[in-house]
């Protein structure tokens, strides 16, 4: 190159002097700043265009959302009003029942007096018809005794108020207020059957495969004792009377209760043993 043209001459004039410049080389490296520029302004564009696109779209669906909710509070007033109705009246209470009474008859201490004295109110009744009937200080209409303690009465003239009377304290009841009771619980009374019966004494004597429910039957007393112990299934196999032996082996129960007292009770108790097939 010429001396007086190299300080105006291009770099890349230089680098490219006495070269092939229509290789390709020359063209792209002179044409580089335009593409960047170009690229750039390109990008800028479609970032410009996708920040509009979301703008846009973000402020229609505003728009949109505010809509729809105006709507729905519209219509949801509307429904309150319509399904608005006067709440039914309360049910009436029950009508109070006055529990039953039971028959009693006024037992008179017997007093010597002479026979012009006597007041036909305190002739004693005769003694067949005090079998189905308590006794007491007065004398009452009702029903028969049902294995139910009388109320207490409150003698008007002595100011005296007598505790409900038993007549039989040996009575073993069926139904009770209360059952009687395992003391731990069902779940010990459980534990102590599987830990104490023989779960292959139907196997041991012979029991075809099969499943036997063995239901005994047992009183368990005032004190908690268990006594009266009996088999009311009969399948047979040995398996009744171990039931039997590990319940009469059993510790004391928690006595049933009747009228806020203990009673003697009865108490039935399934057991099932399983033989599998071999």
């Amino acid at each position: 190159m010429e001396a007086n043209k190299i300080l105006s001459a291009d770099v890349l004039d230089i680098l490219f002097e006495d070269r092939n410049k229509a290789y390709g080389a020359y063209e792209l490296r002179r044409s580089y700043n335009k593409r960047i520029w170009l690229a750039l302004g390109i990008t800028a564009a479609l970032a410009l265009a996708l920040f509009l696109y979301s703008f846009i779209s973000k402020s229609l669906a505003d728009n949109d959302k505010a809509a729809l909710e105006i709507k729905e509070v519209v219509l949801e007033d509307i429904k309150q009003e319509e399904e608005k109705k006067p709440e039914p009246p309360p049910p009436p209470p029950p009508p109070k029942q006055e529990p039953p009474k039971v028959e009693m008859t006024k037992f008179t201490p017997p007093k010597i007096v002479k026979d012009e004295e006597v007041k036909k109110e305190d002739i004693p009744p005769e003694v067949e018809k005090l079998e189905d009937t308590k006794i007491d200080v007065i004398s009452q209409e009702g029903e028969k005794d049902l294995g139910l303690a009388a109320p207490p009465v409150v003698d008007a003239g002595k100011g005296v108020v007598e505790a409900p009377k038993v007549e039989d304290e040996n009575k073993v009841f069926e139904k009770v207020e209360v059952d009687a009771s395992f003391v731990g619980g069902e779940s010990a009374w459980r534990r102590f059957l599987e830990r104490n019966l023989n779960p292959s004494t139907p196997v041991d004597n012979g029991a075809p495969s099969g499943t036997y429910t063995v239901v005994v039957q047992f009183i368990v007393d005032k004190g908690g004792n268990v006594s009266d112990v009996k088999a009311l299934s009969n399948h047979g196999f040995g398996m009744e009377e171990e039931a039997v032996k590990v319940i009469k082996r059993g510790p004391k129960w928690t006595p049933a209760i009747q009228n806020g007292r203990n009673v003697n009770a009865y108490r039935k108790q399934p057991i099932t043993f399983v033989v599998a097939e071999e």
